[in-house]
C-alpha cells in the first residue's frame, strides 16, 4: 500500500474533474504506469478507483478480467470494503474481487478537505 501511495502522491495532491481523478497534474484514469510498477516491485496486484455517485470505479488497474484489465467496474457496493472506505476508513482482509480471492488493502483517497474521492487498492492472490 505504501508503495502505491507514495508513487501517487510524488505527482501531486489528489483533486477529481468529473469523473477523472488526478494527482498534481497527473491523469490517473487510463493511466496504468503507477499500477504496474507497484505490481513489478511487489507483486501482487493494484488498483486506483475513482468516487461515482455513490460507488467507486475502477479507473487504474491490472486486476484483469477475461484476458483485459478490468477498467470501469466497481468496487462491490455491498461488500465490507467499500462499508469501511464509505465512513472513511481503510480496510484489510480477504475479499472476492471479480469471483477470485485475494488478502487485499483498501484506503480512501481524500482531499486536503477530508472528502474522500477514491481508493487504493492492492491485493495479492
Amino acid at each position: 500500500m505504501d508503495s502505491l501511495k507514495s508513487e501517487l502522491i510524488k505527482s501531486g495532491a489528489p483533486r477529481v474533474e468529473g469523473e477523472e481523478l488526478f494527482f498534481g497534474t497527473v491523469k490517473i484514469n487510463g493511466n496504468f504506469t503507477v499500477v504496474d510498477a507497484v505490481k513489478a516491485k511487489n507483486g501482487g496486484t493494484a488498483t486506483v478507483f475513482v468516487k461515482k455517485g455513490s460507488n467507486y470505479v475502477r479507473i487504474s488497474t491490472n486486476v484483469m478480467k477475461a484476458d483485459a484489465r478490468a477498467v470501469g467496474t466497481p468496487l462491490d457496493p455491498s461488500g465490507p470494503a467499500k462499508a469501511a472506505i464509505d465512513q472513511g476508513k481503510p480496510y484489510y482482509g480477504i475479499v472476492d474481487i471479480l469471483g477470485k480471492m485475494y488478502d487485499t488493502g483498501y484506503e480512501p483517497i481524500k482531499t486536503a478537505k477530508g472528502e474522500t474521492i477514491g481508493v487504493y487498492y492492492v491485493g495479492y492472490p
